[in-house]
């Protein structure tokens, strides 16, 4: 018998690859994100964002272990994935990656619980030349 995994379950899974730098899988990148490559680009262009990620849990079938993954996309169309895609993230937001993601880990849990994969736009600013 198997437990079903609840939103804290997600949450803490969350936590896990993007606060503490856990281990992503290339294989649910490839099965959630890599045919929508095109789809996220488009997304990104029309709401003029700068950034775009998304990132996605599935249970593992053979582990049993809940997977993550994640991909980031650039104004230029470049991809990041998984663990490159975090550490761009954390890149764009400098200081601010940590505070930014610890309030943003339980909505995403709640979206992926219900079944939605979190796809988030983002707009830099640029400091003002004095």
């Amino acid at each position: 018998m198997t437990m079903k995994t609840t939103a804290n379950d997600l949450k803490i899974v969350l936590q896990n690859a993007l606060l503490y730098d856990g281990k992503m899988e290339y294989e649910l990148y490839q099965y959630e994100f890599e045919d929508l490559l095109d789809e996220l680009l488009a997304t990104l262009v029309k709401d003029k964002d700068d950034f775009l990620f998304a990132i996605t849990t599935h249970k593992n079938d053979i582990t049993g272990k809940e997977d993550t993954a994640m991909v980031l996309i650039d104004a230029s169309g470049k991809a990041y994935i998984n663990e490159l895609a975090r550490d761009k993230l954390k890149e764009v937001w400098e200081d601010d990656y940590q505070r930014r993601m610890t309030k943003l880990i339980p909505d995403f849990a709640k979206q992926l619980y219900k079944g939605d994969i979190p796809i988030n736009g983002i707009k830099t600013v640029l400091p003002v030349k004095s």
